[in-house]
């Protein structure tokens, strides 16, 4: 009798059932593939015909290999190592804590950040320019400079320092050099504005939705207007810096979670091209006040999924406009290419793509670890900058166990996930939840936001139209849907 049996191999995939009709599948380097029950089947029983074009499919696209095997692989390790390139680019983004102190008590501020008055909060002169000199020790040709708080610009003379240091140190050591300063906008004045525009230093700032909600999100602490300050600051800051050198973002509260359309519109009234829609993390006095800020992360979902097709249909008539959350798993799903999103590697972002601060020297692998620390924990405390060198900071037991204890490829049940190839692990959010770095993902707020992303985005993959595919490739490309659609024509 015949065997029905193809002479194929199979190329480690993961796989779920999407529909009743319907297998979803993702191999180790992110293609994916949708595929029906009979042809999946037929696929992992080596049943498949190699005349069905569902064959030829999976084939190009490295679920199967027929006598080329070797050749396969090499294509799919080339693919695998430009996913984790960002291993070479270590450690790239460096956050300075210039200071505790800000002008504003929000109460969502994940920091606990102090009164404006307390002074014993800033970062040293002497410290920054420690700070700097230790992280042009590091192997990276690429640094990103960030200034945080409380409010940097409280504390300006060291942030001055900081950038001349740097830039003095760069004549000699030739990295790509960058800037960025998190600012809520409201101290800032024109000698300020002047400095960061001469230096080349972006502006990142937060805004939260219209009037109400910003001032009910973002609170003065001298009780004045912060919308209005801030939108006047705004105007300055765009008139010194040029439009293109600020950046916003947005923190959801229950004061905006059932309008985040309506952010939008506040969002491009006030010039902006973009929004990061961010869900409430649990640190600092977000935790405190959850039951008043606080929404279930099935609610936050629903309210992203309306607010994505919101700015799709935006894209669609006219108005460039991107969510840039959904622009970053996008580009880990349509391209071999690794992002910057520290949340979203694995092994964890957190010390090998980025680093943070405090005001005091110590050093922690990310902002979260260090919000964690002022709520009393200092369990990922990497060392500080007077007593330790980099190599000691970066290569300690630490940071060994963090790198060794966040790859989803061996964690429980990230292991098995179909979207492995895409997601990351967050050690410190595990080690606040469940007391371990490895942490519980069926109770994980964050495996569960991902997840349901990661579901809506590829619903809208499997079903989008073509107009649709273009306004995703327009964000992931940084240019015009006009500019994607006469590209894909010429071709």
């Amino acid at each position: 009798m015949e065997s029905n049996e193809r002479n194929y191999t199979l190329l480690p995939f993961q796989y779920k059932r999407w529909d009743k009709d319907t297998f979803f599948i993702v191999n180790e380097c992110g293609d994916y593939n949708f595929i029906g029950y009979d042809n999946f089947s037929s696929f992992i029983g080596h049943g498949l015909s190699p005349e069905k074009s569902v064959f030829r499919d999976l084939k190009s696209k490295h679920f199967l290999a027929e006598n080329d095997l070797s050749t396969a692989i090499e294509l799919m390790a080339n693919k695998y190592r430009t996913r984790k390139s960002f291993l070479r680019d270590f450690t790239s983004l460096h956050m300075l804590v210039v200071t505790l102190r800000c002008n504003q008590n929000c109460e969502y501020c994940q920091v606990s950040a102090e009164s404006d008055q307390a002074h014993q909060f800033d970062m040293k002169v002497d410290v920054a320019e420690k700070i700097i000199e230790r992280i042009f020790e590091g192997p990276s040709k690429n640094i990103k400079i960030e200034f945080q708080g409380g409010e940097p610009t409280l504390n300006w003379p060291t942030v001055v320092a900081a950038v001349e240091k740097a830039e003095e140190l760069n004549q000699k050591y030739k990295k790509n050099l960058d800037f960025v300063i998190c600012s809520n906008l409201t101290t800032i004045d024109r000698e300020k504005l002047d400095f960061i525009n001469c230096h080349g230093i972006s502006i990142s700032t937060s805004l939260d939705g219209n009037p109400e909600e910003h001032n009910k999100n973002r609170i003065m602490r001298n009780n004045k207007d912060t919308y209005e300050l801030f939108e006047q600051n705004l105007k300055a800051a765009r008139s010194v810096c040029g439009d293109n050198s600020i950046s916003a973002l947005m923190t959801t509260t229950s004061a905006n979670v059932d309008n985040l359309c309506g952010v939008v519109d506040e969002y491009i009234k006030m010039g902006f091209n973009g929004v990061f829609f961010r869900s409430l993390n649990p640190y600092g006095l977000a935790a405190e006040n959850r039951s008043d800020l606080g929404y279930t992360i099935e609610k936050w979902l629903e309210s992203y999924s309306e607010a994505l097709d919101y700015i799709i249909q935006k894209n669609l008539n006219g108005t460039y406009f991107v969510e840039y959350f959904s622009t970053l798993l996008l580009t880990r799903i349509l391209t071999p290419f690794s992002t910057g999103f520290v949340d979203l590697q694995s092994p964890s972002g957190a010390g090998i793509s980025g680093a943070i601060y405090d005001f005091n020297g110590d050093v922690f692998p990310a902002d979260e670890a260090r919000m964690l620390a002022r709520m009393g924990d200092d369990y990922f405390l990497l060392g500080n900058v007077f007593h330790n060198s980099f190599k000691e900071i970066f290569n300690g037991k630490k940071m060994h166990e963090i790198i060794h204890e966040s790859n989803v490829e061996t964690l429980p049940v990230c292991a098995s996930c179909v979207y492995q190839a895409y997601c990351g692990a967050d050690p410190i959010r595990n080690y606040l939840e469940s007391g371990d770095i490895v942490g519980q993902r069926p109770e994980s707020e964050f495996c569960k936001k991902n997840m349901g992303v990661f579901d809506l985005l590829f619903k809208k993959l499997k079903n989008a139209k073509e107009e649709e595919l273009d306004v995703f490739w327009s964000w992931i490309t940084r240019r015009s849907l006009e500019e994607v659609r006469c590209e894909i024509y010429d071709r």
